[in-house]
């Protein structure tokens, strides 16, 4: 093996296997494991797989692809003593278009030739259950916001992530409880877009994986229970040039930024399609909820979809609130981005400024103000995205195998609500999400 392919801790620890990972359509994880003595052939030359079945992939009938690692995303996993590895997917020696991976990668290729690099960093919550064999949760604290000690039964499951975080590169920042009972956050540090979509992909994992020693199922499920808090995934964005942050203005954020925030605010609905992808996800944009469903923006100010948090130094950034960890976090990346470089290349300037709490405004003030809501279902998110040529250029080839993919959702879901006699507009949670969502 070449001294570039070495790594001291898997000689010590005599690790013989290797995952190999990419994400699905849907950014579910998937992968194959081989000896580890395959791992230079699976850098330089990749390894074959059948791809026919990965939802979002080639049919059966031209199906022959190659996963090539990126060694950059080597990892350990310390309570398997295996290594796993992100990589991109080729077919006929080249990028394959539906990769989720690769998208992204063009996008960011195409912002550096720009001069700039985007930063992202997000805050994936998650609820802990326990399960009875039906579909009865039982969640295992009745913990609230901020709570500690007795309140929060997961501390120590939560220090346990924490500690394992280290392994996979991510740097753990915060960790506490949720508004919801049972429901968690662990916040950690800021990456290059690339990386943290690979960061929330190895997050996912270990969650999983240390809640499920413990006895627990974690779900990172828009909204696995009605009338309790959904899951959310904050986003917080800045672009840079080298060493210097775009979005920081002589006073308070920069024209640059303003933009960036405008092209997102323009193209909110359509974006909706790939920040918020899932049937269950519209169950959590509801009113009355942290969860924001107007497109405003404003400083502090959390009932906006976007809102320029309190910086110090070089933090300027802005807060995008929608996202939910259903997302697939390269293909949301994409988007995003080509949304914020649309609103920069037209001089788009922001709208719907609000500092007050839109929740409480009358349909009338919210009307003045310019400001919209965001899609109600994934039907009309999908619909939105279908009239907006930016965001479905953001994915290339793979926006056909995307909007075939989830229609075929929405038609399933649709045709279970309609046997069952349930409204197609209730906010409800029904079995059928929970048995499609609750584990991915």
């Amino acid at each position: 093996m070449s001294e570039a392919l070495t790594h001291e801790p898997v000689a010590e620890k005599k690790i013989r296997f290797l995952q190999l990972v990419f994400v699905d359509i849907n950014g579910v994880p998937k992968g194959m494991e081989v000896p580890m003595t395959r791992y230079e052939e699976a850098v330089k030359d990749g390894i074959s797989f059948d791809g026919s079945s990965i939802p979002g992939f080639q049919g059966i009938e031209d199906s022959d692809l190659i996963f090539k690692a990126d060694p950059s995303t080597f990892s350990e996993v310390p309570w398997e003593g295996i290594a796993r590895v992100y990589g991109y997917i080729y077919r006929d020696e080249e990028p394959y278009w539906a990769d989720s991976r690769s998208i992204l990668q063009n996008t960011l290729k195409e912002l550096k030739e720009k001069g700039m690099s985007a930063y992202i960093g997000p805050e994936p919550e998650f609820y802990f259950f326990k399960k009875n064999g039906s579909w009865e949760l039982h969640l295992p604290d009745a913990g609230g916001y901020f709570d500690i000690i007795n309140l929060d039964k997961a501390r120590d499951i939560k220090r346990e992530i924490a500690l394992y975080m280290p392994y996979f590169g991510l740097t753990p920042e915060v960790l506490h409880h949720e508004v919801g009972r049972a429901q968690h956050e662990i916040d950690f540090r800021f990456d290059e877009a690339l990386r943290t979509a690979d960061n929330i992909i190895s997050f996912k994992y270990v969650v999983k994986a240390v809640g499920e020693m413990h006895g627990l199922y974690a779900t990172f499920m828009p909204k696995p229970i009605f009338g309790m808090p959904g899951n959310g995934m904050h986003l917080h964005i800045s672009l840079w040039e080298d060493d210097k942050n775009l979005f920081m203005g002589e006073e308070g954020i920069s024209e640059t930024a303003l933009h960036f925030i405008g092209g997102i605010l323009k193209h909110a609905r359509a974006l909706t399609a790939l920040t918020n992808p899932t049937v269950n996800s519209y169950k959590r944009l509801v009113p009355g909820y942290e969860a924001p469903v107007y497109i405003s923006w404003g400083y502090r100010n959390r009932s906006a979809l976007i809102r320029v948090p309190a910086f110090w130094g070089k933090g300027a950034r802005i807060e995008y609130r929608c996202p939910d960890p259903s997302a697939n976090p390269y293909l949301a990346f994409a988007a995003i981005i080509n949304a914020g470089l649309d609103g920069i290349e037209k001089g788009i300037e922001p709208y719907a400024y609000v500092e007050e709490n839109v929740y409480e405004m009358s349909d009338k003030t919210r009307e003045e103000l310019g400001i919209g809501t965001l899609p109600e279902s994934l039907g009309e998110a999908l619909e939105e995205l279908k009239k907006d040529s930016v965001i479905k250029s953001a994915l290339g080839k793979a926006y056909k195998n995307f909007i075939s993919y989830k229609e075929k959702e929405w038609k399933a879901y649709l045709e279970y609500v309609g046997a069952k006699g349930i409204p197609e507009d209730t906010k409800e949670v029904t079995e059928w999400e929970l048995e499609r969502y609750f584990y991915i």
